[in-house]
C-alpha cells in the first residue's frame, strides 16, 4: 500500500494531480484511513500505469475515464496497443536526432540537406494512424450508441472545475442516499435522492431513460469491478443501489 506522497514519488506524479484525479474520479485511492490519509494498493497502482500510457497518446482525462471504467476493457491488449505506438514514437525521435547530426554536418560545409529531408522527421503521420486505429477499435467496443455519443460531446467540453463539480454533486448524492439505507430502498426520501441521481446523469453525460437507468443498476452489481468500487462507500451499497433504482423505475412506469 502506498499513501498519495509515496505514490507520487514513485511515479512521478504529483500530489496535486492524484488529488485532481480522485476528485473526477478518475483514480480513486483503495481506502482513506481514520488520519484522513489515502491508500492506494496494487490495483490502483496498475489503473495508474494505465492512465499515463493513454495521457502519452494524448488522449483526453474524461475519454481515459470512459475507456478504462468500460467493462469491455481488456488491458493486455491496450498494452500492445501502447507499446505499438510508442515503438512510432521511438523511430520518429530516432529519425529527428538522425535529422540534428545531418543539420550540424550540412553547417559544418558536409552534404546539403534537401528541404524534404529536413522536416521529414516532423511527421507524426505514421503514429497518428496507429493511434486513430486504436481510437476506432475502443469506439466500436464500447458501441457506437446514442447515449455513447451525446456523452462524448457534452464531456468533450468539460473543464477540471466541471468535472469536480460533477463529481461533488454525485458523491453528495451517494453520501444522502448511504445516510437512508437503513430506511430500505423503497423509502420516500431514498427515492426522491434516486430521482436526482437519474436526473444528474441526464444533465451532465446523456439521456437516461428508464430502461437506461435500470441497466445501470443491474451492472453496479453485476460487473465486479463496479460493484466493488461502489461498496467501498458502504458495504451492501451496489445491491440497495440497485433495488432502489428498480423500484424508482418500476413507479416510473406505473405512471406513465
Amino acid at each position: 500500500m502506498y499513501k498519495v506522497k509515496e505514490l507520487a514519488e514513485l511515479t512521478g506524479v504529483s500530489v496535486r494531480t492524484l488529488h485532481h484525479y480522485d476528485h473526477i474520479g478518475l483514480l480513486s485511492p483503495k481506502e482513506i484511513g481514520e488520519n484522513g490519509y489515502r491508500y492506494y494498493g496494487q490495483v490502483e497502482v496498475t489503473r495508474l500505469q494505465q492512465i499515463l500510457f493513454f495521457k502519452e497518446m494524448d488522449f483526453s482525462l474524461s475519454r481515459i475515464k470512459q475507456i478504462i471504467d468500460d467493462p469491455e476493457f481488456d488491458q493486455a491488449s491496450a498494452l500492445r496497443q501502447h507499446k505499438q505506438i510508442l515503438m512510432e514514437k521511438k523511430k520518429r525521435i530516432e529519425r529527428m536526432v538522425k535529422s540534428v547530426d545531418q543539420t550540424l554536418d550540412s553547417l559544418e560545409g558536409g552534404k546539403t540537406m534537401t528541404d524534404k529531408e529536413r522536416f521529414e522527421p516532423f511527421s507524426r503521420e505514421e503514429m497518428e494512424r496507429h493511434q486513430e486505429k486504436y481510437e476506432a477499435e475502443v469506439k466500436e467496443r464500447w458501441g457506437d450508441t446514442d447515449a455513447y455519443r451525446e456523452s462524448k460531446q457534452k464531456t468533450a467540453s468539460y473543464t477540471d472545475e466541471d468535472w469536480k463539480k460533477i463529481q461533488h454533486e454525485s458523491n453528495e448524492i451517494d453520501r444522502q442516499i448511504i445516510a437512508r439505507m437503513d430506511y430500505g430502498p423503497a423509502d420516500q426520501e431514498v427515492q426522491k435522492l434516486i430521482g436526482q441521481k437519474q436526473q444528474h446523469i441526464t444533465d451532465h453525460f446523456y439521456s437516461c431513460s428508464d430502461e437506461i437507468f435500470r441497466g445501470l443498476g443491474d451492472m453496479y452489481v453485476n460487473d465486479p469491478r463496479f460493484k466493488k468500487n461502489i461498496d467501498k462507500w458502504k458495504e451492501g451499497y451496489a445491491e440497495f443501489l440497485r433495488d432502489a433504482i428498480h423500484r424508482y423505475c418500476d413507479r416510473s412506469n406505473k405512471k406513465k
